[in-house]
């Protein structure tokens, strides 16, 4: 037994000392995921209680089958969305909202930015499209997993995504030529 596994079954024995370990090795990561769903860090840490919370209710159900982090990382992004469902707020933004001024494109000029100012533009995005562009580009799930998640068809989810794409194009342009 490792120690991971060893952590795990303590939480299961609801044990203070494992419990609080275990949020010292991952809330980086679940707040990793929780930033990159949320508009701010306020809100991020309250997401990040709520997530901790519910994998301290379903530790039991942890079967050790595949990744622990794995399985965090999955409530967490379930959690996050369902934070977004509580707070009644549209997570699909009209499909004709958004019209971008050219397709023309250097692919070289993201490549020369780092992640944090990469990050800082897809914050920018409207929760619907942030949300569809981190489960798809980032959190790599497929357009069919992600539309059973936020209870959309396929179609709008490619199409969330492509939005999103041309969205983070012309905001990356204008912080590029100083207009952001």
């Amino acid at each position: 037994m490792d120690d991971n596994e060893k952590l795990i079954r303590q939480c299961q024995k609801r044990s203070k000392k494992a419990f609080d370990e275990l949020y010292k090795t991952y809330s980086p990561i679940i707040f990793g995921i929780c930033l990159r769903y949320t508009r701010n860090k306020t809100e991020a840490e309250d997401l990040l209680q709520n997530c901790f919370l519910k994998i301290l209710n379903k530790i039991d159900d942890y079967e050790f089958k595949g990744s622990f982090e794995g399985w965090i990382k999955r409530l967490t992004i379930n959690a996050a969305i369902n934070f977004f469902h509580e707070k009644r707020r549209s997570l699909v933004e009209p499909v004709d909202s958004y019209e971008p001024q050219s397709n023309n494109f250097d692919y070289d000029v993201v490549s020369q930015m780092s992640a944090k100012e990469i990050m800082e533009v897809v914050n920018e995005l409207s929760i619907g499209y942030k949300t569809v562009f981190n489960l798809y580009v980032i959190e790599g799930y497929k357009h069919t997993e992600i539309a059973e998640m936020l209870q959309i068809s396929e179609a709008t989810s490619r199409s969330q995504l492509k939005r999103a794409r041309e969205i983070l194009q012309e905001l990356i342009k204008k912080r590029l030529n100083g207009e952001i």
